[in-house]
């Protein structure tokens, strides 16, 4: 049987750079910041309830006790010029389902250790079991800044993972990390869609990254179409802006097989795409938009040639009123009225 340091060490022999463990009953004060932010925007409460869930894994998973909770900072990947500002960081070096990637390839093994101790464990890659960024508040290994993202020493650039497990035990570090200043407001301000209302309170409902992969079908009636500038999917502009993220992205390594990918990413390549390119090279690499709606790729470059509008990209857009899918069709046009 492993016992917590172990379980911590081991953790940070297969790459991560935080670990903490936590007792599942810690989790429960989630409830009451979920409940803050419905009331405080109320649109986003039946995309929201669901995650009162979160904050008592033991419905699902009754044999569950404690939480484990890892953080691996990714910020050293090279991110192809082409697509800067248009798709987010985080997508493009997403890790969670990608079994080429190293980070994986460690989850895995990590996983596989605790089931070899003899623990019984259950993890989720896409999305998490529990919130988060709320566990790893609680293990100590970091602190949520103004703009809602989850901070180590090495800035917001990390990826959460946790782990369920059938054991209690407990493992929590004393956080050191300095907070934001007081009148620091940065995010807020630089925040394009207004999402961020105020620090710490963010509306998912028109977060950029919501709007081009979960939400905000249909641009031509989004209120905030012209506010997504040139984003396609994902958006990066609040933790670019950071002072604590400050040169704190070194592109110092090669994603397996990002660069070849974003080769075939400009705006004009992905509205020209044949469809079973998207669905079988672009939409597993960016996932949060399903197989069956890959379109939403081309209808979100359209809207990002729109609010940057270049001479050249009009016979591309006058193309797409004959693509085969009709949300396309319906947004080329709608765009060339607007031009």
């Amino acid at each position: 049987m492993c016992n917590a340091k172990e379980i911590i060490l081991k953790a940070m022999d297969l790459g991560y750079d935080k670990c903490g463990i936590i007792k599942v009953e810690k989790l429960k004060g989630y409830a009451e910041k979920l409940t803050e932010r419905i009331e405080r925007f109320p649109e986003i409460k039946t995309h929201s309830e669901d995650f009162y869930a979160f904050a008592n894994p033991q419905i699902e998973y009754p044999w569950a006790k404690s939480v484990i909770i890892c953080a691996r900072w990714y910020g050293k990947y090279r991110i192809p010029e082409n697509v800067k500002g248009h798709i987010g960081k985080y997508y493009l070096t997403d890790s969670r389902t990608d079994e080429n990637s190293k980070e994986y390839k460690d989850s895995a093994a990590f996983e596989k250790y605790l089931i070899d101790c003899g623990i019984k464990t259950k993890t989720n890659r896409k999305f998490g079991l529990t919130s988060l960024r709320w566990a790893a508040l609680q293990a100590g290994i970091g602190i949520v800044r103004k703009n809602n993202f989850f901070y180590t020493e090495k800035g917001s650039w990390v990826n959460l993972e946790a782990f369920l497990i059938d054991k209690e035990v407990e493992y929590t570090h004393e956080n050191k990390i300095k907070p934001c200043p007081e009148k620091c407001n940065l995010c807020v301000k630089s925040c394009p869609t207004k999402s961020l209302a105020e620090p710490y309170m963010m509306n998912r409902s028109t977060c950029i990254s919501c709007l081009t992969t979960w939400e905000g079908w249909d641009l031509t009636i989004d209120k905030n179409n012209s506010n997504l500038g040139n984003w396609i999917f994902g958006c990066d502009v609040c933790q670019d802006i950071c002072p604590f993220n400050r040169d704190s992205w070194t592109e110092d390594e090669e994603f397996p097989f990002l660069s070849e990918l974003c080769q075939k990413l400009s705006l004009e390549q992905i509205v020209e795409a044949d469809y079973e390119f998207l669905k079988n090279e672009v939409q597993p690499k960016l996932w949060y938009i399903p197989k069956e709606k890959v379109w939403r790729y081309k209808t979100n470059a359209l809207n990002a040639m729109l609010n940057s509008y270049k001479p050249e990209y009009l016979p591309i857009i006058q193309k797409a009123c004959e693509d085969k899918n009709e949300n396309v069709r319906k947004m080329a046009k709608w765009i060339l009225s607007n031009l």
